[in-house]
């Protein structure tokens, strides 16, 4: 099982830098963070481009993993998101993870002036967002027609210099979703029970989301095995940020249903994401460690 971390873009850059090098000190597999324009709570506060961020990250680390989790279509265009997956990539030197996901309603589904799509729309839409990008990161110079992203004449250069590209983790629940990780994921990430979900709280609803994840990726031919599975906890029913011993049972528990990462959430004091630094960090050392893994 691997350890990572979310670090929000809320910060400017001259505290925030020190954040993602501590991650990278502390062993953290990855650090990403989330590709909104802005985010709940924070809506009325300081929140950065995650692209630009993520730039400045890879400039001053060296190891860990780098990737935003998730991006969306709610404002982004897979031709210049392409481009800047690609950049993402040399700049960190191959370290680059893509999570995406449908995107969801709110602020970031209506800011460029257009109406909050349907639950339709947007599955189809993300299907094509997702293939898109592959295309584009992939083929050396890609057509396609849409009919919601349309491509004339994109051309990939430079190769990326993860081979083919850089991994998917996708993002979803229903089977269209869940197709599309099977169709182009590396990874699957969850947050736990998700809309529609036969269970409603957390473990019992991702050991369901994992046996369908299964089934699709059955239909197209691939092993369990060949789909990592991330969890990104702090925003369901989990509290594994107590303490070490109620970090070290979430985790064995998750393990046991097929989980391989657990993505946690940097502390951010007077906010959801409350935590003890101290515990978060003893968490980070030692937490793997007294899993046996």
């Amino acid at each position: 099982m691997k350890l990572s971390t979310v670090i929000l873009p809320h910060e400017r850059w001259s505290g925030a830098r020190a954040t993602w090098q501590r991650a990278e000190a502390l062993g953290f597999h990855a650090a990403y963070t989330y590709d909104h324009l802005s985010w709940r709570s924070f809506r009325n506060s300081p929140w950065f481009d995650a692209v630009t961020t993520l730039a400045a990250a890879a400039g001053v680390t060296e190891r860990i993993r780098l990737g935003p989790l998730v991006t969306s279509p709610n404002f982004r265009h897979p031709v210049p998101l392409a481009k800047a997956i690609l950049s993402l990539d040399d700049l960190s030197q191959g370290r680059l993870v893509v999570g995406i996901g449908s995107g969801g309603g709110g602020f970031d589904a209506t800011v460029l002036g257009g109406e909050e799509w349907s639950a339709r729309e947007r599955s189809d839409r993300f299907s094509e967002f997702v293939e898109r990008l592959d295309q584009l990161l992939t083929r050396e110079v890609t057509n396609e027609a849409g009919p919601y992203y349309p491509v004339r004449d994109a051309v990939r250069y430079p190769e990326p210099l993860a081979v083919p590209r850089p991994p998917f983790v996708v993002g979803g629940y229903g089977p269209k979703a869940l197709a599309v990780v099977a169709t182009h994921g590396e990874g699957w990430v969850t947050y736990g029970a998700g809309p529609g979900d036969r269970h409603p709280t957390g473990q019992a609803a991702v050991a369901d989301q994992i046996a369908r994840l299964d089934e699709a990726l059955a239909v197209v031919g691939r092993s369990p095995e060949s789909v990592e599975r991330l969890l990104l906890d702090g925003l369901g029913d989990e509290r594994p940020l107590v303490s070490l011993d109620a970090f070290v049972d979430m985790a064995g528990r998750y393990r046991e249903i097929g989980i391989t990462e657990i993505v946690l959430h940097w502390p951010i004091p007077d906010s959801l994401f409350a935590a003890d630094q101290d515990v978060f960090e003893r968490i980070a050392v030692e937490g793997l460690a007294q899993l046996g893994t």
